[in-house]
């Protein structure tokens, strides 16, 4: 598995360089997008000397119901994504390649049920306005209806973003009409026992880097 290590400090910093500009028309035409990313990098995984603590979060499921990030998923491996539905490319394929990896992972049962079970996988919209959870839920059940989605205030969900070091800002709407989001690209994974962010992926994590790492998050090991 491509894995490297970073101190704290550098984290931040790569954590704030890497920051996916998506923008989208009203109608969904004309769909543009600019990534920048870690100069020099070619490694999926991050394993951090210093993990993460899970955001502090109570937000708005897709039922419309209330849930509190660290309450629901206390002792379960989780990964985190922070990302909106109106993304033309980043956020559909980091979220699509996590369903896959899970699908195939379940099919070859490299996983128990139990172990699938277990496993949380929560997207955090970053363009609350438009993602109700109405729509949250819809787009959602294209990808892996398993996934928790998540809206509520931007504000909220900016500060506990910037918990975890990723950078996201309100998004925008341009003369012509395009809708620019700002939203760091990293997805966290928590151990189920320390209920710590141990683990970074960036947006070149792949299907196989999925395949290959997920049975270890799930057990709480380092890839």
């Amino acid at each position: 598995m491509r894995k490297k290590k970073y101190a704290v400090a550098a984290l931040f910093a790569a954590a704030a360089l890497t920051l996916s500009a998506c923008g989208s028309g009203d109608s969904g035409d004309n769909a543009v997008a600019e990534v920048s990313a870690e100069s020099g990098s070619e490694k999926a995984a991050t394993v951090l000397d210093k993990p993460f603590e899970k955001p502090d979060l109570v937000l708005t499921d897709t039922q419309g119901k209330k849930y509190d990030l660290r309450e629901a998923t206390e002792g379960k491996p989780t990964l985190i994504y922070f990302g909106y539905t109106n993304c033309p490319d980043v956020c559909p394929l980091t979220m699509n390649n996590i369903a896959v990896a899970k699908k195939q992972l379940a099919q070859n049962k490299k996983l128990s049920q139990a172990e699938k079970d277990s496993l949380r996988v929560v997207f955090v919209t970053t363009d609350p306005e438009r993602d109700t959870p109405a729509a949250l839920g819809k787009w959602l059940k294209g990808i892996d209806p398993d996934v928790v989605g998540l809206t509520g205030s931007f504000d909220t969900i900016q500060a506990g973003a910037r918990t975890v070091g990723i950078s996201i800002e309100a998004p925008t709407k341009g003369k012509d009409g395009k809708v620019t989001s700002m939203h760091g690209t990293q997805v966290i994974a928590f151990s189920p026992k320390t209920d710590g962010g141990y683990v970074l992926y960036g947006e070149d994590a792949t299907v196989d880097d999925y395949t290959k790492d997920l049975p270890a998050l799930i057990k709480g090991a380092k890839p």
